[in-house]
């Protein structure tokens, strides 16, 4: 995950380091600028998406609304197959639950230094909070039952202490399996971070955000048939988001124009 997070900053640098070169900027800037971003979220503890709404409160800074759901990874998942079984494909043994996290939260973002040319990059600080819910989607394995023939059937259970062993399992049964049964487990949490936009169309939004996050819930999260399941969560995040600026004042403001490529003259 490290070195995931060091490659995707390093990339975004040395491309705006490139594309900035010998460029004027000659745009009509939108003053009066609300915004929608939607991002890919890499996680210490895994990734997920998001959708941002920002409102201008004044020229250095907008109430920010987010929408969040992740993909909780235990720090101990390893995946493994049956070396005895050449189909049966990977799983991660002593996992017993999928865990999903929603996050809907409310915050602040101040504008540090404006972009001021085409190679330019705005940096901002943000920070929001809120309420989050864990859902947690019951695993099944098919598992193999040998006989007393030599031969062996197989039957579609969570997984339980009485699994000793890799080589009792198959494989994963369907992931739609068990979505009856997914719980739900309130919490809070709580995300700060910095935001670097080095969009070089006015009216569009690239940027890259670092921060962390932190979750609290009521219980803690089965994830794996362990002991050291958690109910805290201090994470680190990157993420990549892409947008528009919308200008209220302006109807024609709203129409979606190209998220990648600067429009020419």
């Amino acid at each position: 995950m490290k070195k995931l997070l060091t490659i995707l900053i390093f990339i975004v640098a040395v491309s705006q380091v490139l594309l900035a070169q010998g460029e004027i900027d000659e745009q009509n800037r939108i003053f009066y600028r609300n915004e929608r971003t939607v991002g890919i979220n890499l996680n210490t503890n895994g990734f997920g998406i998001s959708y941002r709404e920002g409102k201008r409160l004044d020229f250095l800074n907008k109430r920010i609304i987010d929408i969040d759901f992740n993909i909780i990874k235990h720090p101990k998942e390893v995946k493994l197959s049956n070396p005895w079984v050449q189909s049966g494909g990977s799983f991660v043994f002593g996992k017993q639950n999928e865990l999903y996290s929603l996050r809907g939260a409310i915050g602040h973002q101040h504008e540090i230094f404006r972009k001021m040319d085409l190679g330019g990059v705005a940096v901002k600080y943000f920070y929001s909070g809120g309420a989050s819910l864990a859902l947690a989607k019951p695993i099944y394995y098919n598992i193999l039952y040998y006989t007393p023939a030599s031969t062996y059937q197989i039957k579609q259970e969570k997984f339980s202490e009485d699994i000793v062993n890799p080589t009792y399992i198959y494989n994963k049964a369907s992931y739609f399996k068990g979505f009856s049964e997914i719980k739900v487990y309130p919490g809070l949490f709580a995300k700060a971070g910095f935001n670097f936009e080095y969009s070089k169309e006015d009216k569009i939004i690239h940027s890259l955000e670092l921060g962390t996050a932190f979750e609290a819930y009521t219980n803690k999260l089965p994830i794996m048939a362990t002991d050291d399941n958690q109910a805290l969560f201090l994470t680190l995040f990157v993420s990549y988001r892409v947008g528009i600026i919308i200008d209220p004042l302006n109807p024609d403001a709203k129409r979606m124009p190209t998220l990648f490529f600067r429009r020419k003259n």
